[in-house]
């Protein structure tokens, strides 16, 4: 069992910028593919970024790409996602989750492939 816990949350004017991060309590969780998914009110979870177990390959979905970007320090047992240029649109909570599987971008997009998840921290973003 992994357990997983963001932090790094806030609220950030329009064009800001926030860290998350992701601590896992497990140096196992080094050999997973690690993804961030977010909820927004009324809205359905969905994929934000992933990124496989060595940091070498990563995934983003359309809305974030060029503006977020993943990465991992192993050492740490930890996962970042750095926002930048933030829109009121992302504001959410936002999950980090491990998958025990490979980094296949037709699964790491599906929240069910993933086998272990933070409880999420808040990302608001004003106008």
């Amino acid at each position: 069992q992994v357990q997983l816990v963001e932090s790094g949350g806030g609220l950030v004017q329009a064009g800001g910028s926030l860290r998350l991060s992701c601590a896992a309590s497990r140096r196992t969780f080094s050999r997973y593919t690690t993804g961030w998914f977010r909820q927004a009110p009324g809205k359905e979870r969905e994929f934000v970024a992933a990124i496989n177990w060595s940091g070498g390959s990563t995934f983003y979905a359309d809305a974030v790409k060029g503006r977020f970007t993943i990465s991992r320090d192993n050492a740490k047992n930890t996962v970042y996602l750095q926002m930048n240029s933030l829109k009121p649109e992302d504001t959410a909570v936002y999950y980090c989750a491990a998958d025990r599987g490979s980094f296949a971008p037709v699964d790491i997009v599906l929240a069910p492939a993933y086998d272990y998840w933070g409880q999420g921290t808040q990302v608001t973003v004003s106008s």
